[in-house]
């Protein structure tokens, strides 16, 4: 049956938000995956001409359908999310022609040349519902995100990374080292579609999340300059069995100017021993499926796929 409950559309306000995150939680029960990522969750309370929040409520009130459409980028970007009880009832195909139609809207209202943007659709897990209302809407896989997992053991946490010559580590410093991370960051992800946007105010969105911990955010500086080369962070959810923690190695990144000297294979060591020793039993990661030399990189310290997600778009 054709969902017919009207949609709310529009900023979301703190009722709203903890609305979606239920919304979310009981997604990710049912299907064993989040369905959306870190950066909606983060941009739940944002209220921005360039983002839009769409909820659709059952007959108790409950949110039971959610998207969100991100067009900061080159093309709009969506997730989506409906409750498990309340699927095969169209709100899903609602939901994505609603975000079909926002992609397609100008930005500026009245502005001569404007088309809008194509719009790209993220199913995280790869699962069978995404893949049936993708193929219906006429939507193909254009991008894959891998996600990889490596045991981690004693010996990782004695392990002792070599570093190249020139260059040492610190620890990142809040309110100091926000701005010049930001640059680097932008440099070493020029060419990544959402990493390379994040701004001193993403910052500091992740900054006051529970998990973030500077001592797990390290810096590579040139040795005689004091500048910033290359980054990890690396990232560990609280209130994780203690025997099943997962550490996530949360972003590594290399200037252009300072690859090729093994700066990115120095700080996966890093990060495995940083991970072992705060006690996680899995390093964990996310790579894109195009990124061979990454990819090369994390095979060699023993990673290997443990699931996907994908992006739609149509062709």
């Amino acid at each position: 049956m054709p969902h017919t409950a009207p949609i709310e559309i529009g900023p979301l306000d703190p009722a709203a938000q903890d609305d979606v995150r239920r919304l979310a939680a009981a997604a990710a029960a049912a299907d064993g995956v989040a369905p959306l990522s870190e950066q909606p969750l983060l941009h739940l309370g944002t209220d921005s001409e360039e983002l839009t929040h769409v909820v659709v409520r059952g007959t108790d009130g409950a949110a039971v359908g959610y998207v969100q459409v991100d067009r900061t980028g080159d093309v709009a970007s969506a997730e989506l999310v409906v409750h498990p009880e309340h699927r095969r009832r169209g709100t899903g195909s609602m939901l994505l022609r609603t975000a079909e139609r926002d992609a397609r809207l100008p930005m500026v209202s009245g502005a001569p040349g404007q088309r809008g943007k194509a719009l790209r659709l993220w199913a995280h897990g790869d699962l069978p519902a995404a893949r049936e209302l993708a193929a219906a809407r006429g939507y193909d896989v254009v991008r894959e995100l891998l996600f990889l997992a490596r045991p981690l053991t004693a010996d990782d946490a004695t392990g002792a990374p070599v570093f190249p010559d020139g260059f040492r580590v610190r620890a990142f410093r809040p309110g100091h080292d926000d701005e010049a991370w930001v640059r680097l960051n932008a440099r070493a992800f020029a060419d990544h579609p959402e990493q390379g946007r994040l701004t001193v105010a993403d910052l500091h969105d992740r900054v006051a999340e529970p998990w973030f911990d500077a001592a797990g955010f390290f810096l590579v500086e040139a040795a005689d300059t004091g500048r910033l080369v290359a980054f990890l962070w690396t990232k560990v959810e609280p209130d994780q069995e203690p025997t099943s923690r997962d550490g996530e190695i949360y972003a590594v990144g290399v200037d252009p100017d300072s690859q090729g000297h093994g700066l990115g294979r120095a700080l996966t060591g890093v990060a495995l021993a940083h991970l072992a020793d705060a006690g996680c039993a899995r390093a964990v990661l996310y790579v894109d499926g195009d990124n061979a030399a990454a990819r090369a990189t994390y095979a060699r310290a023993g990673f290997s796929p443990a699931a996907v997600d994908v992006q739609y778009a149509r062709p």
